[in-house]
């Protein structure tokens, strides 16, 4: 017992910390305390994957805000230490970051010289990670550390796991392609709009955000109003008695409606329970969950905590959030084009020719696609349960199992049992089945709607899980009256900021949250459902166009339709060079004389080609880089001023 209270009291420098993550362990920071959780990581119910995404960072908002205090206090049996003052998040090493040992030799010890960035943030610190190779300088030295595999965890190196500090803090001028130009924007664009990312400023947010979870509490909106699930009750009830009724009468595709709405409600039950969001009890929510999904839904709610906890922690992240992996049917980034690793999926989502084709049409086919996509979730619920992806061990071992016994009751009852015994004929069994799918269609439109027309930026490890949670997620005002079809996930926001709030309470949250985000000066996003979705559908097709615009510049690449004659390697250089400004004067002067509708364009396709081909060039002659970057302020100036879909 001493020897404990010992080893929780020793205080750990950052450099024996970051020791400790270069030889493989599972740090994590939770209320100073520094926790080595290796032990854990197959047992976490949540999956090992949340827990990764939180290695050499502070997770203590984000630990208590889905956790109980009973699992808060388990946390003590993995101290091994603590740490003092305010702790500087390094890059987790599935995200890319990059640890050195103890035995690392020529290095500072960073306690000595850490300072913070006061205005742009900081990723962690230049012996935790260097920057993304998307922005390497072009003239770096080689380094004398030795950088190290963190045991089995795979790595992502991309824009989205570093700070953009790196570009601001760089002696060197970066090169950049024309997407990392654009990513770069899209960082400079969310900075502009949100609150600094200096380490006071952020401090401030997380202490206010923590003083609102106190008030929440306070005014019991955690408690469960269990006579609002009564209500929803009758309401599953009715939906069932309809769906039975029409059935037996033969009037077989009404009764497909009804089976579909209640499937469509049932989902925010399962919401809700995979939250603790019902009796708060960790058992007791996920048999409430296992039961409705698995036995009533077909769908497995392990695997959905599984995804969604990371979804969660990495919110509208292009490499690690699963909830906007749709590749190849969505693609809500130009980022997405560029074959980017799923550190979630552990596989490349490769950008090919089905993909072009199919992003370049995602904003037509948006709500075609969405149909489907509880066929979709079957898939992932069988894959997941088939190969083993949950816990094997600990308190949730045996959910597996349970889960597994769901499903072949639910594809009894509903396979055997009505499709093919109760439903005569086989288009009459094929429009039941996608009726009954169809009909739960607004579902997912509700879960990417709140997402897909938000920022995907990552601004680097010094902004504040409530900052993050709110600069990527979107609410949407309705009646309250309406409350019963949007099932909470109206309070998106809101949700991500509370997980654990039953979803009734929410919209009495709402008006908290709403003063928290004036006294911190963090725009609240609030559409109505149908702004919301015209939004959605402007996002999507604004990344269409820029896929088409890309395919145009790569196929007359391709073709070598430049409109002159190719020498060599330099005087490709310096034929595109002196068209590309060429262009970019005749293009700035059209739109001056009024003659965009003719002229403008075409100049604009040839300077977009020919900075797309200059911008490879670039990567191996540097001494070009200067010139085409005063050019390219113009241009991006002129298409922001007069909306002109361009993909710089």
């Amino acid at each position: 017992m001493a020897t404990q209270a010992h080893r929780n009291s020793k205080v750990l420098s950052r450099r024996e910390i970051e020791a400790l993550i270069a030889n493989g362990c599972s740090i994590v920071i939770v209320d100073n305390k520094v926790l080595k959780v290796d032990a854990w990581l197959p047992y976490h119910p949540g999956g090992d994957k949340a827990i990764k995404h939180m290695i050499g960072r502070d997770a203590t908002d984000e630990v208590h805000q889905f956790h109980s205090a009973e699992t808060l206090q388990l946390t003590n049996r993995y101290q091994i230490g603590r740490v003092e003052g305010r702790w500087v998040n390094f890059v987790p090493p599935i995200q890319g970051g990059k640890f050195r040992t103890e035995d690392d030799s020529n290095v500072v010890d960073e306690d000595d010289c850490i300072q913070p960035h006061s205005e742009q943030g900081t990723a962690s610190t230049d012996g935790s990670a260097h920057p993304s190779p998307i922005f390497e300088p072009a003239e770096r030295p080689s380094s004398s550390i030795r950088h190290r595999n963190v045991g089995n965890i795979p790595r992502v190196s991309s824009t989205s796991s570093m700070s953009s500090v790196y570009l601001e803090d760089a002696r060197t001028s970066p090169k950049m392609s024309v997407m990392d130009a654009r990513t770069q924007r899209e960082i400079d664009l969310d900075k502009s709009k949100y609150p600094s990312l200096d380490p006071q400023t952020q401090e401030k947010i997380v202490q206010k955000y923590r003083e609102l979870q106190e008030r929440i509490q306070a005014e019991g909106l955690y408690q469960c109003r269990y006579r609002s699930y009564g209500i929803e009750c009758i309401r599953y009830i009715f939906f069932f008695a309809m769906f039975g009724f029409l059935l037996k009468s033969e009037w077989y595709l009404s009764s497909a409606f009804f089976l579909g709405c209640l499937w469509h409600q049932l989902a925010f039950t399962v919401h809700d329970a995979g939250h603790m969001g019902i009796t708060h009890d960790f058992h007791t929510d996920t048999i409430i969950g296992m039961l409705v999904a698995d036995y009533m839904g077909g769908l497995s709610v392990c695997w959905w905590k599984y995804n969604h906890n990371v979804h969660h922690l990495v919110t509208n992240s292009p490499e690690h959030d699963p909830d906007i992996e749709h590749m190849p049917f969505f693609a809500i980034s130009h980022r997405f084009f560029e074959n980017l690793f799923s550190s979630y999926y552990e596989r490349v989502m490769n950008y090919d020719a089905f993909a072009k084709f199919m992003i370049r049409y995602q904003h037509y086919l948006y709500y075609i696609i969405v149909c489907f996509g509880r066929f979709n979730l079957y898939r992932l619920s069988w894959m997941y349960l088939l190969f083993g992806q949950g816990p094997r061990r600990g308190p949730a071992w045996w959910h597996r199992y349970f889960e597994i016994v769901g499903q072949v009751f639910f594809w009894t009852w509903f396979g055997y049992g009505v499709v093919y015994k109760s439903v005569p004929g086989g288009w009459n069994r094929l429009l039941f089945v996608l009726i009954s799918h169809f009909i739960t269609m607004p579902l997912h439109v509700q879960i990417t709607l709140s997402h897909f027309a938000m920022s995907t930026a990552d601004l680097g490890t010094t902004e504040s899980f409530p900052q993050k949670m709110l600069r990527t997620t979107m609410d949407v005002d309705c009646p309250q009256w309406l409350d019963f079809f949007h099932g909470g996930l109206q309070f998106q926001a809101i949700h991500h900021l509370f997980p654990r709030i039953p979803r009734h309470n929410l919209r009495r949250t709402q008006k908290l949250v709403q003063e928290f985000c004036n006294e911190v000066d963090i725009p609240y996003a609030l559409f109505g459902f149908v702004d919301g979705n015209k939004v959605v559908i402007g996002k999507l097709g604004d990344v269409s166009r820029q896929a088409a615009i890309l395919a145009e510049c790569q196929r007359t690449i391709s073709e070598g339709d430049f409109g002159f004659k190719v020498v060599s390697s330099s005087t490709i250089s310096l034929t595109i060079c002196f068209e590309f400004h060429y262009y970019t004067a005749l293009f700035v002067y059209a739109i001056v004389r009024n003659c965009r509708p003719i002229l403008s364009h075409i100049v604009l396709k040839r300077c977009c080609l020919n900075f797309v081909t200059y911008s490879s060039l670039a990567h191996h002659n540097p001494t070009l880089d200067a010139a085409s970057r005063h050019s390219m302020a113009i241009i991006n100036n002129e298409v922001d001023r007069h909306s002109t879909p361009l993909l710089l």
